[in-house]
C-alpha cells in the first residue's frame, strides 16, 4: 500500500495541531503507547516515517518466523516416511514462501490500521525530530504534546570496516531473497542469526555460522547453549565458535570471510547478524538535552528521560531488544501520563524466545548468574529430559527442561529446549514472577499427553518427587 493511500484511510494531523500524547515512531512502544493512551481519553498523535507496526512487523519478529513455518513445513516434508506419511519434498518456491510470508504481515497491518483507525489516532506521516521538550518537526512543520514519547526502535548494527552490499546481508536484505542461495556464512549466533541458520538449514542451504563468543545464544543459560549446539551440528549445520570475524571480500564467486584464527571460509552470501542497535542518531535528541549512552536513551524507573515529558520506550531503552517488551512499555507509559500509577515492569519476569530448530524458550535468571547473585550453596538447579514426556516423543523432539531456584526459596529461572518450547514459557513467567516455589507448582495437575507435562514433571524432580526423571 502507497503513502498516499494509507494517508486516506487514518486521521491526519493539520499543522500546528496539539496533543495530549505524541509518539514518535510506530513500532510496538509507540503504537502500545497510542492505543492505551487514546483508550484512556486523551488526544494522541503517531508520527511514522513508513508504515505502522514498525521493525517486529515488517522486518522483525512476524516475517522471520513465517519463514520459520515454511522452514517446518519443509523438514515435515522431508521426514514424513518417518511417520508413515507418504509426501515428497520437491524444493523451495520463494516466491511462494515470500508471498505467504507477505500475506500474513499484510493481514496483521491491516488489522492494525483498524484498530488506530477505530482508536481515532491521529497520524502524522514523514520522519520527525525532537525540536523542544514539547515538539517534533515533521519536514518543516511542528507538532507539539503534552507529553512526548520517544519509540524510534532499532536497526540492524555491523561490525567496523564490515560494509553492508552486495553478498554481505543485513536480517532487512536477507527477508527479502527471491532465491535460495547454495551457501551462506551467518556472523553471529545470538537470536537473529540462529533463526536464519534454522530456516536456510532447512531450505537446504550449506550454513555455518560464525559466532565470537564460545557458544551459541550466549545470553542464555550455557546448558541450554550447549544443547543447541548439538542440534545444529546433528543438522549439518557448520559452528565456528570462540573465533572473531577479521575482513571480507566478495567476488562473482561468493564472499570470502577471513577469521582472526586465520581461518577463511567462503560461501555465496555473509548475513552480518551482530545484534540491532537503538536509532537514535540525528533526531535532535541530544541538543534538546536527552542523555544517551551508546545511544540508548537514559531513562528513570517510568521511562522518563529528565527532559520536560519526554519519555521513551521499546529498543532505545537499554535493556532486552523485544517486541512485547516495547509493547508493554508503551502501555505503562500511556496508564503513567494518564496518571493511573501502573506498576514498574520488571524485566526479569520478561521470557525471551528464540524460534529455530529446536526452539529456546527461558525466563529469569540464568544458573550462573544465581550462583552469582546468592552463592554456590544457595542455589538448587533441575533438568528434566523431554525423552521422559510423551508427547515430545510424538513429535520426535529432544530436549529439556531446566529449573534454578533458591535452596528452600522460589525458583528464579525456567530454561527450556526443544519443539515448540516457546508455547510452554508463559507459565513459567508466572512461576518467577509470582515468585512460587516448587512445592507450589507441582501440586498442579497438567494435562496428559502434552508438552506442558514436562514442566509439571520438572517441578515434581524440584520439589523431591521424581517420577519420571532420565539422568
Amino acid at each position: 500500500m502507497d503513502q498516499h493511500a494509507r494517508t486516506e484511510e487514518m486521521f491526519v494531523a493539520e499543522p500546528g495541531t496539539s496533543f495530549d500524547v505524541l509518539v514518535l515512531g510506530g513500532g510496538s512502544g509507540g503504537y502500545a503507547t497510542a492505543l492505551r493512551a487514546a483508550q484512556l481519553g486523551l488526544t494522541v498523535a503517531v508520527v511514522e516515517a513508513d508504515r505502522l507496526g514498525g521493525t517486529c512487523l515488517h522486518q522483525g519478529c512476524i516475517p522471520t518466523k513465517a519463514l520459520l513455518h515454511a522452514a517446518e513445513v519443509a523438514e515435515s516434508a522431508r521426514d514424513s516416511e518417518r511417520f508413515g506419511v507418504r509426501a515428497t519434498f520437491d524444493g523451495i518456491d520463494m516466491a511462494g514462501v515470500n508471498a505467504y510470508k507477505d500475506g500474513v504481515v499484510s493481514g496483521l497491518y491491516k488489522g492494525l490500521q483498524g484498530l488506530v483507525r477505530s482508536r481515532k489516532v491521529t497520524i502524522v506521516e514523514g520522519y520527525g525530530r525532537l525540536v523542544g521538550p514539547d515538539a517534533i518537526e515533521v519536514d518543516g512543520v511542528r507538532y507539539t504534546g503534552t507529553h512526548v514519547v520517544l519509540a524510534t526502535g532499532s536497526e540492524p548494527r555491523t561490525l567496523p570496516g564490515l560494509e553492508i552490499g552486495g553478498r554481505v546481508l543485513t536480517s532487512d536484505q536477507a527477508l527479502r531473497l527471491d532465491h535460495v542461495p547454495g551457501s551462506a556464512i551467518v556472523l553471529g549466533g545470538g537470536v537473529i542469526g540462529v533463526e536464519f541458520a534454522s530456516i536456510w538449514a532447512s531450505f537446504g542451504v550449506d550454513v555455518t555460522v560464525v559466532e565470537a563468543l564460545p557458544h551459541l545464544v550466549p545470553a542464555e543459560d550455557a546448558s541450554v547453549s550447549k544443547a543447541m549446539e548439538r542440534a545444529f551440528r546433528k543438522r549439518k549445520i557448520s559452528l565456528s565458535l570462540g573465533d572473531r570475524f577479521s575482513a571480507v571480500t566478495q567476488d562473482d564467486d561468493g564472499v570470502h570471510v577471513t577469521l582472526e584464527s586465520g581461518a577463511t571460509l567462503h560461501a555465496d552470501l555473509l548475513l552480518v547478524a551482530v545484534g540491532r542497535g537503538p536509532r537514535t542518531a540525528g533526531l535532535g535528541l541530544e541538543e534538546q538535552g536527552v542523555t544517551l549512552d551508546r545511544g540508548f536513551v537514559t531513562v528513570d524507573e517510568n521511562l522518563r528521560t529528565g527532559v520536560g515529558n519526554v519519555y521513551a520506550t521499546g529498543d532505545i531503552v537499554p535493556g532486552l531488544q523485544l517486541a512485547h517488551r516495547g509493547f508493554a512499555q508503551g502501555i505503562f507509559v500511556a496508564e503513567h501520563i494518564a496518571g493511573l500509577s501502573p506498576t514498574s515492569i520488571d524485566e526479569t519476569t520478561i521470557p525471551r524466545v528464540t524460534y529455530s530448530d529446536p526452539e529456546v524458550a527461558s525466563v529469569g535468571v540464568t544458573e550462573e548468574a544465581a550462583r552469582t547473585s546468592f552463592g554456590d550453596d544457595a542455589v538448587e538447579t533441575v533438568e528434566y529430559n523431554l525423552a521422559g514426556n510423551g508427547k515430545s516423543k510424538i513429535l520426535g523432539t529432544t530436549g529439556f527442561v531446566k529449573l534454578v531456584r533458591r535452596k528452600d526459596g522460589p525458583v528464579v529461572g525456567v530454561h527450556m529446549v526443544g519443539a515448540r518450547v516457546g508455547e510452554l514459557i508463559g507459565e513459567g513467567q508466572l512461576i518467577v514472577g509470582w515468585e512460587a516455589y516448587p512445592e507450589d507448582v507441582s501440586t498442579h495437575v497438567h494435562a496428559h499427553p502434552t508438552q506442558n507435562e514436562a514442566l509439571g514433571e520438572a517441578f515434581l524432580a524440584l520439589a523431591g518427587k521424581p517420577l519420571h526423571a532420565h539422568d
